[in-house]
């Protein structure tokens, strides 16, 4: 087995375990837990968020990788376990969790796809922005009714987004390495546009 294949096996399990974590966290961990709510942590002064908010954010960049390792049709089959996986979980939040991670995901993989020949980076953050706004609206709206804590979802995902940066940097880099001495990337001005995406 190669070490992408791994590196993608991984990811696919990483992406599977963060909704259980997610789910987990939202009903029983956080700074303070509302009386028929969620439990919620600080992502800002001032900000608060459902604590779930730390595995749904690692959730959309690990989906991300899994297609860039595995190939789409994996990525489908992990957003599929995953929503069933979310609704067997969490009976409290199945509908809304299930449908959010479906919803998101499924978004997540239409974005990803065509921006992913512009780069790594730039396909995994322009995704997962516009899956955590769809993960964001729909989870709140159907687990609670409300929308209060939008600001605090979409920032808490956010900050997960910028502290992948530096793997997805360097993640990018080692393909290009990796490339050039198996001298599979194209010489001159298209090398150059390859390393900068």
């Amino acid at each position: 087995m190669t070490k992408s294949r791994l590196a993608g096996l991984a990811s696919l399990v990483g992406f599977l375990l963060t909704v259980p974590l997610a789910n987990y966290f939202v009903s029983r961990i956080g700074t303070i837990c509302l009386p028929d709510g969620p439990c919620l942590i600080p992502v800002a002064p001032g900000i608060m968020s459902p604590s779930g908010v730390i595995w749904a954010g690692a959730a959309l960049i690990l989906r991300d990788l899994v297609q860039r390792q595995l190939g789409v049709a994996w990525s489908t089959v992990g957003v599929l376990i995953g929503a069933a996986l979310s609704y067997l979980i969490s009976p409290a939040l199945a509908l809304a969790s299930a449908v959010a991670f479906l919803i998101s995901e499924l978004i997540d993989l239409a974005v990803y796809t065509p921006l992913q020949r512009k780069g790594l980076v730039i396909a995994v953050v322009g995704s997962s922005l516009v899956g955590l706004l769809a993960d964001s609206v729909s989870f709140l709206w159907l687990a609670f009714g409300s929308l209060d804590h939008f600001a605090g979802q979409a920032l808490g995902k956010a900050w997960m987004i910028v502290l992948s940066l530096p793997l997805l940097y360097w993640l990018r880099n080692r393909d290009a390495r990796e490339l050039r001495s198996s001298n599979r990337l194209p010489k001159g001005p298209a090398a150059a546009r390859f390393q900068t995406s």
